[in-house]
């Protein structure tokens, strides 16, 4: 029987399935037009929120909820989780899903992302807290953008039955991301991909 802490890289469901996932948001400039791609393509992603970002700017987050995308806790302040006691690593997600909750009351948290993949103790600590940890199969390396063609053929070539793919939409200027989304989601459906959340939502 998987463990409630067990880190989760695959999305819900069998055959052609893939979940997309974007990090360090709100950033409105790219996740707002990001809400806008996946409205046109009919497809639901998980938001990994930084919690700064999120009090920076709370009706970003309104709008991924309205919206019917699922919510991630993605620490407060992006710190390497791995050097944090399960003491330090309980009151930084705490006060991440507390700010999460101001943006949208009553909001479901239902995962957790190590900032860095950097687990150390959180696995424990957010399953503890009722999210579960959400890992990845496929990142794109997004974070130093190579151009919106370079980002689709990685995505293209990279993704595989079942994966969890990790993209950014904040963080940065995540534009290429967002061309590169839109760009790729008709190919993966002509392909006979279904969209899904991962795994334990």
């Amino acid at each position: 029987m998987p463990s409630y802490a067990d880190i989760i890289d695959s999305a819900r469901g069998h055959g052609d399935v893939v979940s997309f996932t974007f990090d360090d948001g709100p950033n409105p400039a790219d996740t707002l037009r990001l809400l806008d791609v996946l409205r046109e393509h009919h497809v639901k992603a998980v938001f990994c929120l930084w919690g700064d970002h999120v009090e920076q700017h709370p009706d970003v987050v309104r709008r991924i909820a309205a919206a019917g995308h699922t919510l991630s806790n993605h620490s407060m302040h992006h710190d390497d989780l791995s050097a944090l006691t399960p003491e330090q690593i309980r009151a930084d997600l705490e006060q991440a899903s507390a700010a999460i909750r101001r943006a949208v009351p009553h909001a479901r948290i239902p995962y957790f992302r190590a900032p860095f993949g950097a687990w150390g103790g959180s696995p424990q600590v957010a399953a503890s807290l009722g999210m579960r940890p959400l890992g990845w199969r496929l990142a794109i390396t997004d974070w130093e953008p190579p151009g919106t063609e370079e980002l689709a053929r990685r995505l293209l070539d990279g993704v595989t039955p079942g994966a969890v793919v990790l993209m950014h939409d904040g963080g940065g200027d995540r534009s290429q991301t967002v061309d590169a989304v839109d760009q790729v989601i008709p190919v993966l459906k002509s392909r006979g991909y279904r969209f899904t959340l991962p795994e334990g939502c």
